[in-house]
């Protein structure tokens, strides 16, 4: 993400993106510049999309990838998670560019981003009333971070790594590392 450029307002964002050949990102009025993905960021992104995908195909669940935004009202905020999944959705269709109702948020981690999905982004997500799971994926080694909303405890936090299977509980879904990395050298 690069720095604003210009404070607008939502709707002016939602105009101004709508014919933007770049996407942006939205927060409290601040429009940032997203950069562009790796081979390896976009191998992981679609190996857990395509995964997420296969198992919850002709369920009430849609996933979604970079292109769609995810509306977080309470922080005043619209972004492009790299996957998501909501479910209860309407079926997309071509007029359908944003979602408010995400339970789980996928982002792969990069160096330019990592510090932003673990610390405001997270932050915002977690204002997100219908979210259950925040999934942080490292490109750099084997390791899938997990931020899950509790009835009782608020928020807990759990680390995979190497070959162990993640419980994605808002979905009822196992999603295994090698899936994850498939295709990639990531150790």
């Amino acid at each position: 993400m690069t720095a604003a450029k210009q404070r607008l307002s939502v709707e002016e964002y939602l105009a101004q993106e709508e014919h933007s050949q770049e996407r942006h990102e939205y927060v409290a009025g601040e429009v940032f510049a997203m950069v562009g993905t790796t081979p390896l960021h976009n191998q992981i992104s679609l190996n857990v999309a395509s995964a997420l995908r296969a198992a919850l195909k002709g369920g009430p669940c849609r996933v979604f990838m970079s292109d769609v935004k995810l509306h977080v009202s309470n922080a005043d905020a619209f972004y492009y998670p790299d996957v998501f999944v909501a479910c209860g959705a309407a079926k997309p269709n071509k007029e359908a560019k944003l979602a408010v109702d995400a339970q789980l948020v996928i982002e792969v981690l990069s160096e330019g981003t990592s510090a932003y999905d673990r610390g405001d982004k997270l932050h915002a997500y977690r204002k997100l009333p219908s979210l259950q799971e925040y999934v942080l994926v490292s490109q750099g080694l084997r390791r899938v971070e997990l931020y899950r909303r509790g009835p009782d405890v608020g928020w807990t936090f759990l680390t995979f790594e190497r070959n162990e299977v993640v419980q994605l509980t808002s979905i009822n879904l196992e999603l295994s590392l090698a899936t994850v990395y498939e295709d990639t050298d990531v150790p």
